[in-house]
């Protein structure tokens, strides 16, 4: 079995050996059986323990030629372990002939393989490592992975501990062990990631410099939490080969789906960083609201407060961030010819398991029952589908801005449920007297996990919980490497959400990029509707006028300043 370490450098003053690696098969080729196979606790353990003789046998080798005698040598090993036993006594690391390596399986190519309109990624051992963040400092290993780790339950980390398959700076420590500013922790685990769908990420333009892409919807875009080989990242180096390297250029959400630019180069990627920030890029989205959305030009500019940053979660406040969206009508379908459209989409994107199940509730939507519970009225009132020009690019401003405006996009988890905003869905309701942020941000917690470090972390694990409750777990089953539970697949309309990156342009007209409209976006069959989407040219002029009026607006004020001046 051959190792290679992560990509995290090593601790201070620690040395780590590892194994020469042989050069990766070519893509075309079948896997090297070497490269396929994973790590066992058993090889783990024997690597270890290799690695410790090695280790002392060279000293023993360089003592020999310093002439030192048995007795000297049974002397330094005895004030050795003294001196070993009183740093374990207070909670430091074992000396030098203590250190472990954390291996990490070479997996190449990806094991992906394709069931049920899914792709799927093999069960694997995998290291993970990261230093000491300050938050830890001074906490027990225990209390750092029961807070921050929730993947696990508490009682896995325990015994993990006690197997001594947890490190600190190559070592083998216990449950409480003290965290200090520098160490290294070290995490081999049997990684389970979920599946995402098999859709293929199209190309919709690629020279030297650039690919853009049609990001498929469920599918995050760079490693993070659960997900590793299935990520866009991933998957097109998977396809690519080893060698190539992918810098994105603008990011998407998980679950939304659309255009995104892959550089080839970090200066390719910088080149087009700086536009973006520059707002000299336009880009519009297309999104499927609940009810019937007003005709006309529409443009919120109502500023977005981030009420809990370490929640990720946001919404209209006054004194929020600036914020401008414009928004225009494409369509509007009834009640009658959603439901058809929502049981096409449920029918042709479910896997044949959840069509045979008839555990499962669903209304003539196509919306499970759970999904109801939380959102009642989210398919009794039809819906629009609405082209979204966001002008600034505050986190969640469009959906914030929808849900603002009363319609909410109709399978948002998060601001389409009634459970956590209450009847009115924060409608109009900029100073939060109707529902409270703290209530928010308590009802959100009870959906999902009750606190995690991050946004995007907390919001990936209030969306996995979400898909858990949604799929069913398998009565019984657990892994038979690791004991994770083992959950069926959820549909593919619990692995998406109904908001699409339709366009990309360059504001004097030097590129345009588009994708062709999402499946749901499209008419329902029997009625008639939009395919495809016009030029930007009258959004761009919708917040054009607003902006005229408002410069219009500025300046009558400071006439009348001048002239109460003036008097």
């Amino acid at each position: 079995m051959a190792f290679t370490t992560s990509d995290a450098p090593a601790a201070p003053g620690l040395k780590i050996t590892t194994p020469a690696l042989p050069p990766p098969s070519p893509p075309s080729s079948p896997p090297s059986p070497l490269l396929m196979d994973f790590l066992t606790a058993d090889e783990i353990a024997k690597t270890k323990e290799e690695s410790r003789a090695a280790s002392n046998k060279g000293r023993n080798d360089q003592r020999e030629k310093a002439g030192e005698t048995d007795d000297s040598k049974k002397t330094h090993k005895t004030k050795k372990q003294t001196k070993n036993k009183k740093q374990m006594n207070k909670g430091q690391d074992c000396g030098a002939d203590e250190v472990r390596i954390t291996p990490v399986a070479a997996i190449w190519p990806p094991p992906y393989y394709f069931e049920d309109n899914l792709r799927r990624v093999r069960p694997y051992h995998w290291t993970y490592n990261t230093y000491c963040k300050e938050r830890w400092r001074g906490k027990t290993l225990m209390e750092v992975f029961v807070s921050e780790f929730r993947d696990r339950p508490a009682e896995y980390y325990r015994m993990t501990m006690e197997k001594g398959d947890i490190f600190v700076n190559g070592k083998s420590v216990g449950p409480d062990h003290v965290i200090q500013n520098g160490d290294l922790v070290s995490h081999t685990m049997h990684r389970h990631e979920p599946p995402v769908t098999a859709e293929p990420i199209g190309i919709i333009h690629e020279d030297n410099d650039m690919i853009v892409i049609n990001k498929p919807s469920g599918v995050p875009v760079h490693p993070a939490g659960r997900y590793k080989f299935n990520s866009v990242l991933e998957i097109m180096m998977a396809e690519r080969g080893p060698l190539f390297r992918p810098y994105p250029c603008n990011r998407l959400d998980r679950l939304t789906s659309g255009i995104m630019f892959v550089a080839k180069s970090v200066q390719a990627a910088d080149k087009l960083g700086n536009q973006i920030k520059a707002r000299t890029v336009r880009k519009e989205y297309v999104a499927r609201v609940v009810g019937e959305f007003p005709e006309g030009d529409v443009v919120c500019d109502q500023p977005i407060l981030s009420i809990s940053p370490k929640l990720g979660l946001n919404r209209v406040r006054a004194n929020g961030k600036s914020a401008r969206t414009a928004f225009k009508r494409l369509a509007y379908y009834p009640p009658t010819a959603a439901a058809a459209a929502a049981d096409d989409v449920h029918d042709s994107s479910g896997s044949e398991k959840e069509k045979d199940s008839g555990d499962k509730g669903h209304n003539d939507n196509g919306n499970s029952d759970e999904d109801v519970k939380g959102r009642p009225w989210a398919t009794k009132r039809g819906y629009s589908i609405v082209r979204c020009l966001p002008v600034t690019g505050r986190t969640h401003q469009i959906r914030v801005h929808l849900q603002y405006l009363g319609h909410p996009i109709q399978n948002d988890p998060i601001y389409a449920n009634q459970r956590v905003w209450g009847v009115d869905l924060g409608h109009h309701d900029a100073d939060g007297t109707l529902t409270s942020d703290e209530d928010v941000i308590t009802r959100l917690s009870r959906m999902g996990k009750e606190e995690a470090a991050e946004a995007v972390v907390y919001y990936d694990d209030m969306i996995e919980r979400y898909e858990k409750q949604c799929a069913e777990k398998m009565t019984g089953e657990t892994c038979s490497v690791c004991d994770t539970p083992l959950y069926s697949d959820p549909g593919m309309h619990e692995l998406s959400l109904w908001l699409h990156s339709l366009r990309y342009e360059d504001a004097d007209g030097a590129w345009a990029y588009e994708s062709e409209l999402p499946r749901w976006a499209l008419p329902p069959e029997g009625m008639a509707g939009p395919t495809r989407v016009g030029g930007m040219e009258e959004l761009v002029q919708a917040v054009k006028g607003m902006e005229d009026v408002e410069a219009q607006a500025v300046e009558g004020v400071q006439q009348e300043e001048e002239v109460q001046a003036a008097q």
